[in-house]
């Protein structure tokens, strides 16, 4: 099984893995948070689209709601597909900010007793929305790469969790 490593070129050099899984591309990653895990997800769907991106491109934003982590990953990369096909561009050098019940918005801290801990909001409703991913990417035109369709995100094998100090993520994407 061939593997190729990349580093994203920012200041956190968060790794990724692409791995070859059947007529499928599966992405590993590591991360100290959520949201730079969210982010390096999305890139390593850019990296299994093509090999070199080119600097062109104006960043866009992406705002998904779900309720839980696994699916607000899964949406988030599903919108990423579905911005690729509407906008006709590669979403590239994606940033994160992921907020949840447990997880608050990067920069921003949560005092336990403000959020109960039932997944009910302060009145007692049911949230159904509890987590958030706000989030940009560059846009690289299509017509400025050589690129390959990814052409969905799938639950299949699919693994989010923490590990440690940080997070870890299996995604495997149909091509």
């Amino acid at each position: 099984m061939e593997t190729r490593k990349r580093l994203r070129a920012d200041r956190f050099h968060v790794p990724y893995e692409l791995r070859d899984h059947t007529a499928d591309v599966a992405v590993e990653a590591t991360a100290p948070t959520l949201s730079e895990l969210f982010a390096a997800v999305a890139d390593g769907l850019t990296a299994a689209s093509c090999e070199t991106v080119p600097e062109t491109g104006e960043r866009f934003a992406v705002s998904v709601d779900a309720e839980s982590r696994e699916a607000l990953l899964f949406d988030y990369l599903d919108q990423l597909i579905y911005e690729r096909d509407v906008r006709l561009v590669l979403p590239a050098d994606n940033r994160c900010s992921v907020s949840g019940p447990d997880e608050p918005r990067d920069g921003e801290s949560r005092d336990d007793d403000e959020t109960p801990d039932d997944g009910t909001s302060d009145d007692g409703a049911s949230d159904d929305t509890a987590w958030t991913v706000e989030a940009s990417a560059r846009g690289v035109p299509l017509g400025d790469v050589v690129a390959r369709e990814i052409k969905a995100v799938t639950y299949s094998e699919m693994i989010l969790e923490r590990r440690g100090d940080g997070w870890y993520a299996y995604v495997v994407f149909d091509v």
